[in-house]
């Protein structure tokens, strides 16, 4: 991946978290973050991972929807 695409994931990432209410929700505690995504991670390596996964995914694309028919 090149170093502009991958700038711009990065950024796209960050934004996620915002857009969840994760940075204050932690007030801006990044060692709290950071041990978040590292729980999730743990998630997703266990034996249910891809359900869990599953889960979240179909939870993200019904908020997106939300927030499109909000803007429309």
């Amino acid at each position: 991946m090149q170093r502009r695409e991958r700038t711009h994931q990065l950024i796209e990432l960050g934004g996620l978290v915002a857009k969840a209410g994760l940075v204050d929700l932690a007030q801006d505690d990044r060692a709290a973050l950071y041990g978040a995504f590292l729980e999730l991670a743990d998630r997703l390596r266990a034996p249910d991972g891809e359900g869990a996964k599953l889960l979240w995914r179909r939870r993200g694309q019904r908020a997106f929807a939300s927030e499109a028919e909000d803007a429309g």
